[in-house]
């Protein structure tokens, strides 16, 4: 039961509403990135992993406010406080998902046009379909060196004065994404094809780059995602991997979980089978994007090759 799609209510991510710069209103929100620069560049990411990205780009030019962080409440049920559309309406840089999974910010940009925003959509700056099933895009490593290399731009279209700075640290953060890539693909040598189950797709675009071989059919995995109860029989294949030890390890969302996966989270231990916690917002304070990246990959790492658990980052 985490990210729903096509608007209707989820329970699996939750908002942190940060009416301040990240982490100012919310103390278990994300870390503090606030300039005291005049004139700073004012953004937001509606997830905090990608208000993290921004953060890294802009540096002390930017304020950046994150909009969702934490697993507290339903994206799709709230109402934005004026302080919310305050911050959106003088944002002259948003970064959002799209793919149907944070809708809530075409209401609220809507509710307060600016002519000088610009609005990255990263479903759509990666060219995928709107039809796009699985919408956890940041799991994919391609998504945020497409993502911050527009960052970058964008920025430098706001403040030119700048532009070398905001290259500088878009080289820096390419460089940062290489420990994660390069454990992608040692794992991938080192145990190809490995046989993985999950509860939701929250990390199948980092499964597939690992190579592994994700034996939970993807309609049960939609179905918890959504919200609505899987089909019997894709419920019986999935016990059916646990009791059988058809899988090296399960991966489930962290932040919610229901009886259905709580089902398989036990299943699994009771098979002595691992489980690695997956996240949809950046688990903080502790990690910025590529660091809590990477940290999953040594999780996966870890239950195959050692059979240990992680059951949170």
């Amino acid at each position: 039961m985490g990210t729903q799609l096509v608007g209707a209510s989820y329970g699996g991510i939750a908002a942190c509403l940060l009416v301040a710069v990240l982490g100012g209103a919310c103390s278990t929100g994300p870390s503090a990135h606030s300039s005291n620069l005049p004139g700073a560049i004012i953004a937001v990411g509606a997830e905090n992993q990608y208000a993290n990205v921004i953060a890294q780009i802009g540096g002390k030019y930017v304020t950046v406010t994150a909009i969702l962080s934490n697993p507290n409440a339903d994206p799709h049920s709230f109402e934005a406080s004026p302080s919310i559309a305050r911050v959106v309406s003088t944002a002259r840089l948003i970064v959002q998902n799209g793919a149907d999974y944070d809708t809530f910010m075409n209401t609220i940009e809507a509710a307060s046009p600016n002519s000088e925003r610009t609005v990255i959509d990263v479903r759509r700056t990666l060219g995928l379909p709107a039809s796009t099933s699985n919408p956890h895009l940041w799991y994919s490593p391609r998504t945020m060196q497409t993502v911050a290399k527009l960052i970058a731009k964008d920025l430098s279209a706001v403040d030119g004065t700048h532009s070398a700075y905001f290259e500088n640290e878009l080289t820096q953060f390419d460089r940062s994404l290489a420990p994660w890539r390069q454990a992608l693909a040692q794992f991938k040598a080192s145990y190809p094809g490995t046989p993985v189950a999950t509860t939701e797709p929250v990390a199948d675009y980092m499964l597939e780059a690992a190579g592994t071989d994700n034996k939970t059919p993807f309609t049960l995995q939609a179905d918890i995602m959504n919200g609505i109860d899987p089909a019997p029989e894709d419920i019986t294949l999935e016990d059916g991997l646990l009791a059988g030890r058809k899988v090296k390890v399960l991966l489930y969302n962290e932040q919610v979980t229901d009886s259905i996966t709580q089902s398989f989270l036990t299943l699994a231990k009771t098979r002595g089978i691992p489980v690695v916690a997956v996240y949809e917002t950046m688990p903080t304070p502790g990690y910025d994007y590529q660091t809590w990246m990477l940290a999953e990959v040594r999780a996966l790492e870890k239950a195959v090759s050692q059979k240990i658990s992680t059951e949170r980052l």
